[in-house]
């Protein structure tokens, strides 16, 4: 079975989708610095932090979908898409960056108090305005991300879920120094940092094993469909592999009588390609026929 080539209408797709989630993450990002300039809010410049994070992991997304839509060369013969999961570890490295940036600030913040400065009830309606732009953002990067079955679009979608909590924190913490609560700020800015950590492990957990070459399909299952097929007696060395747009790679060495010749034990692992690309979704089955 021939290795599978990302489809360009996909690509498109996704990078059509990406265009139009950075659009309204721009929006936010406005809104929020505009804000956070304003009322000096360390937890509302987290939140234009994370923001503007989200719009630059788009364009960075953008790249390396084109880059991941490139089909298999003699450089690289399982394709390009697992540039496509880069693209979400460097998602990661932005969130890190946040984390530190925002708990430093914190720590400074609470050893000396800045001056409060009250913000006006239409900072307040326009930083909670974001909630709804980035409830739409999720809804729809998510669902695309389903379709498209790609890694990079959800990743990204779960990143932009931690902004709704986000900024209810930067609401809340409005609304503290308006009430003239000094430390309020400085503390919800920690949890600011602890949400944009926990959205960053939720992407390693997608990504990591799809990097290391963790195994896409339970060996027992490969063999039990194989097992069944006449001729077959016995498996050796069952490897698999899933890339970043979902493609399976299952590798597996068929026993077959040593009596028989090429013809029929061709026919036998062709049986072996088709029952597992059947049975565990395989896109590309690699059959070895090993003689008794």
């Amino acid at each position: 079975m021939s290795i599978p080539v990302v489809s360009p209408v996909r690509t498109a797709a996704v990078q059509r989708t990406l265009l139009l989630i950075l659009a309204l993450n721009l929006i936010v990002v406005a809104v929020k610095f505009v804000v956070g300039l304003r009322s000096g809010s360390l937890t509302v410049i987290g939140a234009t932090l994370e923001s503007f994070l989200d719009a630059l992991n788009n364009v960075i997304a953008v790249i390396i979908v084109a880059l991941a839509a490139r089909g298999p060369d003699e450089d690289h013969p399982y394709g390009h898409d697992k540039f496509e999961t880069m693209g979400a570890l460097a998602i990661v490295g932005f969130l890190s960056i946040s984390c530190f940036e925002l708990i430093r600030g914190a720590v400074s913040r609470l050893i000396a108090p800045p001056e409060l400065v009250t913000p006006s009830p239409l900072e307040l309606g326009l930083l909670a305005g974001t909630a709804l732009v980035n409830v739409v953002v999720v809804w729809y990067e998510r669902r695309r991300g389903r379709e498209l079955s790609s890694p990079l679009l959800l990743a990204d979608a779960a990143h932009t879920a931690g902004d709704l909590f986000v900024t209810a924190l930067a609401v809340g913490s409005l609304l503290a120094t308006s009430a003239g609560v000094r430390w309020a700020d400085p503390v919800l800015a920690m949890l600011v940092a602890l949400i944009i950590a926990h959205s960053g492990w939720q992407i390693l957990r997608v990504t990591v094993p799809v990097l290391v070459d963790e195994r896409g399909v339970s060996a027992e299952r490969v063999r039990q469909i194989v097992g069944v097929i006449p001729g077959v007696s016995g498996t050796r060395g069952v490897r698999s592999r899933v890339t970043s747009s979902g493609t399976l790679f299952v590798e597996v060495t068929i026993v077959v009588n040593g009596l028989l010749d090429v013809a029929q034990a061709h026919g036998i692992a062709d049986q072996v390609e088709q029952a597992l690309a059947d049975g565990v979704g395989a896109a590309d089955v690699t059959v070895h026929v090993e003689p008794a």
